[in-house]
């Protein structure tokens, strides 16, 4: 007689699958695709815009960037309103004058009253002109000379050539007593002057030596100009 059957011993558990040697060939398990993802384009590079703004981009009277811009013409003028009154007191000497020669009596005293009515009459007339043309200034700039006109029929005139010009300076502050008062002055140890009003003003030094004084508003703008053409005028042999 036999004994109970010992129990059949366990059938081994499965080793978990070691993952595919590098360079196998096998490719590995793909997962499942999720959504989409679009990307939104980038914008163009402006590289015409920028040449266009190199190319736009303002430069100087030399060609280099920065540097100011110099007018061919250079306007400029000056103006002193106190001369107005001046005018009036001209005009008033006139017509006193008038009225002395109408309304006197000619029978007696007749040469001082003669004197009286040719004195108001002409020292009017001379205070008058003498105050309307230096009411202002008006000066001009350009590539062959600078013109100086006075009041308002131009009277009196002065053009001065570049070619004559040695040196511009700037003259930050010009007096009527420096020069003896308004108008055109002449002074032996200065030169000449126009002057209208107390200010800046320019001061040409002449190739014979002399000095021109002129009273105008941006007298440094005027500067630069006549040095900018003196700088870039024709040579010697040239012609202008």
């Amino acid at each position: 007689m036999h004994g109970p059957r010992p129990p059949a011993p366990a059938a081994p558990e499965a080793a978990p699958p070691s993952p595919a040697p590098a360079g196998s060939g096998r490719r590995p398990t793909r997962r499942p695709p999720g959504p989409a993802v679009v990307r939104a384009p980038l914008p163009p590079v402006r590289i015409l815009g920028t040449l266009e703004g190199m190319r736009d981009h303002p430069h100087g009277g030399d060609g280099v960037p920065g540097t100011p811009r110099h007018p061919e013409v250079w306007t400029g003028r000056a103006t002193n309103r106190a001369q107005w009154l001046l005018a009036l007191g001209g005009a008033a000497c006139v017509a006193l004058g008038v009225q002395l020669a109408v309304d006197s009596a000619w029978a007696t005293g007749v040469l001082p009253l003669v004197m009286s009515v040719v004195g108001c009459i002409a020292g009017g007339l001379l205070v008058l002109f003498g105050t309307l043309a230096f009411v202002h200034v008006a000066v001009k700039v350009d590539k062959d000379c600078l013109e100086v006109r006075c009041g308002h029929m131009g009277v009196p005139r002065r053009r001065i050539l570049l070619s004559n010009v040695v040196h511009a300076d700037f003259a930050p502050h010009v007096t009527p007593r420096q020069w003896g008062g308004w108008g055109y002055r002449w002074r032996p140890e200065k030169g000449t002057a126009v002057v209208v009003r107390r200010g800046e003003g320019l001061v040409l030094r002449l190739g014979d030596g002399h000095l021109f004084t002129i009273t105008v508003d941006n007298a440094e703008a005027a500067v630069r100009a006549i040095r900018h053409h003196l700088r870039t005028g024709p040579r010697d042999g040239e012609v202008r």
